[in-house]
């Protein structure tokens, strides 16, 4: 049994994390306490840490979105006991920024947010990071071959019919967005994919094409082998409207950040000192069901109190875990699908040219590399942006040829002034490191209402974290967001859970 001595720095910890926890509130439902209620839990935690000065309260796992919104949030209620360890060189995660110069960057992830992704636009607003809108007026262009086609973008999105989305919207309804599996009809959406229910409307060959092109941007997969429950999942968190998850106009993908989404993450990481270490891998996580987990790393092992996991569940698949986890999350682990790693082009000019033509810059090209580009110049339209998504295995890896080929593509779609880019980059996720492995999440059938139960829950020590986890918005930038203030939320509360069993 422990002495009164011993139980004095757990009872200084549960005093401090009391304090964090009930002092204040702040974005996504964390209550954290001021600057100056902070200053003295840290006086708390100083104390608490002479016990085992070599444990931290919180180990974090990835730099992107996530881990470093867990990481500001514990530093904000005063937990300075955290350190954050990231595989790349670099944070951001899944939101990178091509330099193109003169302080314009192109964005090679996650760049979007719209109506409804409050948590991101309120973190943005913190960090003094402004935002403009997505630029979209004017026509797209369709290419089949040599065949061109320009009309009116309407609200810069896939076009779908609105009988089809009026029908997707009410099914979406009975889905929550946060819990899919649980739906009355759940069993029955699972075992049919997007096409095969497509193919009962009877949708018309526009359809299809449009269709294929949004699944294929939102989801990674064509409508033949995503899950039905998912899509109208996803829309579900849309506020039942696909019209805003695939727009740009009042849609998800209204609005763009100055200075580039990874800005979020280098802005955050700027307070967190030695705290957060680069280019330390994780390889293996000892003790996950004990009181002290050991993390392992390339540059050593670190003893931590409660772990957060913010990374994509097949990321998380490629640790060593002793002992093994349990069934379930394994198995959702191993199972996760992480074929969608997603390719972005840019090609960058001295002026949007397109726009004096009455061009959006948007090409959809039907037979060709091209799913989809957009014009992705800065606010000012100083220099003219076009990026494009690639389809897999469509466009050779060689760079000159890459940008030769595309450079042709929208010569025929945007004019002969296409054939003078400045600039070239390509960023294929699936191939720039192993720390990605898929970009978004394909689901498909039969997977949630075999695994879902298992995504959320933590696992002894272990706090799931990352955009696949959150309640809203999962898979965009405002459910990382989202995930990490949950995450940092539950590390609190662990650690108070402590204090009293103590």
């Amino acid at each position: 049994m422990k002495s009164d001595n011993d139980k004095q720095p757990h009872r200084a910890r549960r005093r401090f994390l009391v304090r964090a926890l009930g002092g204040g509130a702040l974005a996504g439902g964390l209550a954290l306490a001021g600057r100056a209620t902070a200053t003295t839990a840290r006086l708390g935690e100083n104390l608490l840490r002479t016990a085992d000065t070599d444990v931290v309260d919180v180990a974090i796992i990835g730099a992107g979105l996530a881990g470093l919104t867990s990481a500001r949030d514990l530093q904000r209620a005063g937990c300075e006991s955290f350190v954050v360890l990231e595989a790349r060189d670099r944070v951001g995660g899944r939101t990178y920024n091509h330099e193109l110069g003169d302080g314009v960057v192109s964005e090679a992830g996650g760049q979007w947010i719209g109506p409804g992704q409050t948590a991101i636009a309120d973190l943005a607003r913190q960090l003094e990071v402004d935002t403009f809108d997505q630029y979209y007026q004017g026509k797209t262009v369709y290419l089949a071959g040599d065949a061109r086609y320009a009309e009116e973008s309407g609200n810069g999105g896939a076009s779908v019919s609105h009988h089809i989305a009026s029908k997707l919207n009410d099914m979406a309804r009975s889905v929550p967005g946060d819990a899919p599996w649980t739906a009355p009809n759940a069993a029955e959406l699972d075992s049919m994919t997007v096409g095969e229910w497509l193919q009962q409307q009877g949708v018309s060959k526009e359809d299809k094409i449009g269709f294929n092109m949004s699944t294929t941007l939102t989801f990674g997969s064509s409508p033949a082998s995503l899950s039905l429950l998912h899509f109208l999942s996803i829309i579900n968190t849309s506020d039942c409207s696909i019209e805003q998850l695939e727009g740009i106009k009042d849609g998800a993908q209204e609005t763009r950040f100055v200075g580039g989404s990874q800005i979020l993450c280098t802005r955050m990481a700027e307070d967190l000192g030695d705290k957060l270490k680069l280019s330390c891998p994780v390889r293996k996580i000892v003790g996950w069901d004990q009181d002290i987990v050991e993390v392992h790393t390339d540059q050593g092992v670190i003893r931590a109190r409660q772990v957060i996991t913010a990374l994509n569940p097949a990321l998380c698949n490629q640790f060593t875990y002793s002992p093994a986890l349990p069934s379930g999350r394994a198995q959702l682990q191993a199972n996760w699908p992480a074929h969608a790693p997603m390719r972005k082009t840019v090609h960058v000019y001295p002026r949007p040219f397109w726009r004096d033509k009455g061009l959006n810059g948007q090409v959809m090209q039907l037979d060709g590399p091209v799913i989809w580009s957009y014009d992705n110049s800065p606010p000012d339209g100083s220099v003219g942006v076009i990026n494009a998504f690639i389809k897999p295995g469509q466009l050779t890896h060689d760079a000159r040829q890459a940008e030769s080929v595309l450079t042709d593509i929208y010569a025929l779609a945007l004019g002969e002034e296409a054939r003078h880019p400045t600039q070239f980059h390509d960023h294929d996720w699936g191939k720039v490191d192993s720390w990605s492995l898929t970009c978004i999440h394909p689901i498909p059938p039969g997977f949630w209402t075999r695994w879902g139960r298992f995504l959320r829950p933590s696992t002894g020590r272990l706090i799931w974290s990352g955009t696949e986890t959150a309640d809203i918005w999962p898979g965009a930038m405002d459910g990382a967001v989202r995930s990490g203030h949950r995450a940092a939320f539950q590390a609190l509360q662990a650690l108070t859970q402590v204090g009293r069993n103590t």
